[in-house]
């Protein structure tokens, strides 16, 4: 499984992006197997979970430092999921990564199976 993470950029503090997380590569079973997360890190620390989100219809997790403000989706029709984050802080500034798994999923990193590159958030004025 292969895993494209787009959508960073450079925004104001208060601002909003959205991220997403092209799937593919799926040979004996589909993008609906798959549980996704959704990771930072900023230099100099260890990377964290963000959120996560299980199999279509699933539920969603959030970590305390973004709840309220970012909200992760999947469209299973476009093998893509979404990160849409608003009333940014610079705090959130970091790499963001996708990740996958075909278990059990958590904000825990060592339930992924599968990562993408990581997309650069920078959020300033």
């Amino acid at each position: 499984v292969q895993l494209q993470a787009s959508g960073g950029g450079l925004v104001q503090p208060g601002g909003s992006l959205r991220l997403s997380c092209q799937a593919s590569g799926f040979t004996f079973d589909t993008f609906d197997d798959y549980a996704f997360g959704w990771f930072r890190q900023a230099p100099g620390k260890e990377r964290e979970g963000v959120s996560c989100i299980g199999l279509p219809g699933g539920s969603t997790m959030y970590d305390v430092s973004v709840k309220g403000r970012f909200t992760i989706s999947r469209d299973d029709a476009k093998n893509t999921v979404y990160l849409q984050m608003n009333n940014l802080k610079s705090e959130d500034t970091a790499v963001y990564y996708c990740a996958t798994t075909d278990a059990g999923y958590g904000l825990g990193s060592g339930a992924y199976d599968y990562w993408g590159q990581g997309t650069q958030v920078t959020v300033s004025s």
